[in-house]
């Protein structure tokens, strides 16, 4: 009996993938529980399971659209696994014996060639050289070895020229380029951001901020930390819990304009954007204003993880009110982040650079981030969000000023 293997449905609002990998091939025997292949769509990849053991035969190649619902392999549940074919059966056959090459000689002897001498017969022969081309030195003006050794090496010298000049003139299309289609996550990434940028208002303020008072706490905190939470303390849970202030302080940040309402939320999901090697993602940090430093932490390692296997849900992406994107991990010194629609804000964190500030009137050496807040300013006003930014920069100088758990 088959069993027809249907593409899941995965998630509200998402009608379609792409195939991206098959982990089984057509024909070859899956057990139940193993991963058939990886459905990839525009906000997460997943594998799809066997759900009963038997012969894969496979309906759809690898990167081609399906629809929710449709059929793209069967099992046959009655097969057995293939056994391996006897050595008769994969024994290759004898190579055949090369048949002899037909004489070249004909317009070699229409043109005198039967005066050849063996060597020089042999030459031609090998190197398919054509005898009246070949200037003879010999008597009565017969080609020697030594000609037709020479005109063999002149052609062969044209040849390589020849070769190497049309080389350098047209190298190969494949090496110059290469085409291939985006993945249904790049190409919703790409409308996200397009459509921010159409639709909203996008306007970014800037300050900085003194490192020195987190980096002191985290690193006196950091033993008795793991040894208690069994993960790292780091610096997102610090901006997490320094954004919640802030969006208390400043709630309108913490909104999102809907046709002609604006709606203000009561709650703190904050979306922490990841980086994969498909593209960002933001998973959701859930009413991060009631959990601790070691339950935000645990989060965010358990997102990465999810992230780089890609076993993120869509549960893990949905609802957001306000995002935090660290370029610093990467190297940026200072950039200017894109809304995540519908938020009115997002966060833009950057690398920690020992730069000269002064400090009680004196000039010193201090560990400094740059900070840069992206807002919908059709929603927010430039003192709100400079308020804001204020706000998440005295918490962090000052980490007393947070709840600190730990």
């Amino acid at each position: 009996m088959s069993i027809e293997v249907k593409i899941p449905p995965v998630g509200e609002s998402i009608s379609s993938g792409v195939v991206s990998v098959w982990h089984k091939k057509s024909g070859e025997h899956v057990n139940a529980g193993d991963a058939l292949f990886t459905l990839e769509t525009d906000k997460v990849s997943t594998e799809i399971v066997a759900e009963q053991a038997g012969v894969l035969e496979t309906k759809v190649p690898e990167g081609q659209e399906v629809k929710i619902g449709e059929v793209v392999a069967t099992i046959d549940d009655s097969a057995q696994a293939p056994s391996k074919k006897s050595d008769a059966e994969t024994k290759p056959e004898p190579k055949r014996e090369k048949e002899k090459a037909a004489p070249t000689g004909d317009r070699q002897e229409s043109t005198g060639a039967e005066v050849l001498s063996p060597a020089v017969r042999r030459i031609v022969e090998e190197e398919k050289l054509d005898v009246e081309k070949i200037s003879g030195t010999g008597k009565g003006g017969r080609p020697t070895k030594g000609d037709a050794l020479t005109a063999a090496q002149d052609r062969g010298s044209a040849k390589e020229k020849i070769d190497n000049r049309q080389d350098r003139q047209a190298p190969a299309e494949t090496g110059r380029f290469t085409r291939k289609k985006m993945s249904p996550l790049r190409r919703k990434i790409a409308a996200q951001l397009v459509m921010a940028q159409h639709t909203a208002a996008i306007l970014t303020t800037f300050n900085e901020c003194d490192m020195s008072a987190v980096q002191e706490l985290r690193a006196k905190s950091q033993e008795a930390f793991m040894k208690k939470n069994s993960v790292k303390l780091g610096f997102m849970s610090f901006f997490i819990k320094a954004c919640v202030e802030a969006l208390k302080a400043v709630p309108v940040v913490n909104g999102r304009i809907e046709d002609e309402d604006f709606i203000q939320n009561n709650f703190y999901d904050i979306g922490v954007a990841v980086g994969t090697e498909r593209g960002l993602v933001v998973p959701v940090v859930r009413d991060a204003d009631k959990k601790s430093f070691a339950d935000i932490e645990l989060d965010i390692a358990g997102f990465a993880v999810k992230a780089r296997e890609g076993k993120l849900r869509i549960e893990d992406l949905q609802g957001g009110t306000f995002t935090i994107s660290n370029g610093g991990v990467y190297g940026s010194l200072l950039s200017t982040p894109i809304l995540n629609p519908p938020q009115s804000g997002i966060l833009g964190m950057h690398k920690i650079m020992e730069r000269p500030v002064a400090v009680n009137g004196k000039v010193e050496v201090r560990p400094m981030m740059y900070l840069a807040l992206s807002y919908d300013h059709r929603a927010v006003d430039g003192k709100e969000a400079v308020g804001f930014l204020i706000k998440v920069k005295e918490s962090i100088e000052d980490p007393k000023k947070l709840p600190l758990d730990f």
